[in-house]
């Protein structure tokens, strides 16, 4: 029988395995939701226990644990901490010197970071600060959910460097201005990366990688495509290649338009393109061009259907997502970005208890046509 971690592991080989696997990135607060809704724990006791916390950790893993569970996900997405500490009522810094200010939903937003100028490369050295406790989350969920796929979300070096700087117009400042500084900047967060690498697997030897940073926004990418191929593709590449040569898989996520980049991704080697947004990419056109390159992540729309459809737009939904992207293999069900504070819960449950029942590859052309049929 095919377990979670088979099911995950054959459609990042972009194969066909029994149904199409669930991922997600579930943010804390859902995370208590959910548990609410399940009666796991009170939403009270919850904000109580977590909510003065700007690093959630400790026993909210094993909250987690038992909403993935109790949902029948696939697979975990945790992170690993940074140290997060509180330094006021809206502000905490990490242990790397970056200060963030807290957004309503407590979702940590850089403010300032210890790079004010080159010189300061000198005496900043980030693999240093790194420790094998930082990981005790991964760890736990490791060790409580074994038959399942666990991704660990490491951030891309562009978005290291712009946290680094403390906001990204100064990094893209940077890459016009300073380009030697902005280099040597990177190569700084990749040695860091590498380093982080190295211990997550050390911790837990079955972990996948999430390669988490925006490159593109809605229109177009953030960075024009002539610098990500000079500044950061070669560094994706040998992070990716260093991951592959560990036996592990890293996927990569950023929101946007990306397909001017697309294909660089595939050359880099990547293992998954997430998340497909809806407003901006087709998912259908993505698998059609990625097929038997790179698994297709994605793509039920986590703006407008998951916080405010119906139960039968929703359903709707994701049978189109399944008959779009799921034929072939190498294709990995999730929301468009995340589950949020904002979606509702049960339209959540919705979504995953209809890619479990119409999910099965047996049963993939009977969804499509009965799909058409009631168009």
């Amino acid at each position: 029988m095919v377990n979670s971690e088979t099911r995950v592991n054959i459609a990042l080989e972009n194969q066909t395995p029994d149904r199409v696997p669930i991922l997600e990135y579930i943010d804390s607060m859902s995370v208590i939701n959910l548990a609410s809704m399940f009666n796991e724990i009170s939403t009270s006791a919850a904000e109580d226990q977590f909510g003065g916390d700007p690093e959630v950790n400790g026993n909210i893993m094993d909250v987690y644990c038992r909403v993935v569970d109790k949902i029948g996900l696939d697979a975990t997405w945790i992170g690993f901490s940074i140290g997060l500490e509180r330094i006021s009522e809206n502000c905490v810094r990490d242990k790397y010197g970056r200060v963030f200010q807290l957004s309503p939903h407590g979702e940590p937003v850089p403010k300032q970071g210890p790079l004010q100028q080159p010189d300061d490369l000198k005496v900043l050295d980030l693999k240093e600060k790194v420790e094998y406790k930082d990981f005790e989350s991964p760890r736990y969920v490791t060790k409580e959910l074994p038959k399942l796929a666990h991704f660990l979300n490491i951030p891309d070096p562009f978005k290291e460097a712009w946290r680094l700087r403390g906001g990204m117009e100064n990094f893209l400042t940077d890459l016009i201005k300073q380009p030697s500084f902005a280099h040597d900047l990177l190569r700084l967060t990749v040695n860091y990366l590498l380093h982080v690498i190295d211990h997550a697997l050390e911790v837990t030897p079955e972990i996948y990688f999430i390669m988490d940073g925006d490159l593109a926004q809605e229109k177009n990418t953030l960075i024009s495509p002539s610098h990500y191929r000079k500044f950061i593709k070669p560094l994706h590449k040998e992070i990716v290649e260093y991951v592959h040569q560990l036996g592990a898989k890293i996927i990569k996520h950023t929101d946007g338009d990306a397909w001017s980049i697309i294909d660089d991704f595939v050359e880099v080697g990547f293992d998954g393109f997430h998340p497909v947004q809806p407003q901006c990419m087709d998912i259908k056109e993505v698998k059609r061009h990625l097929e038997s390159k790179m698994c297709v992540i994605g793509n039920i729309d986590c703006r407008e259907l998951l916080p405010n459809g119906n139960k039968a737009e929703i359903i709707q939904s994701v049978r189109e997502t399944l008959d779009a992207a799921a034929p072939g293999g190498g294709y990995i069900l999730s929301s468009s970005n995340s589950i949020h504070p904002g979606v509702d819960p049960q339209n959540y449950l919705t979504m995953v208890n209809t890619a479990r029942e119409y999910g099965k590859y047996g049963q993939l052309r009977k969804n499509s046509l009965d799909v058409r049929s009631s168009e």
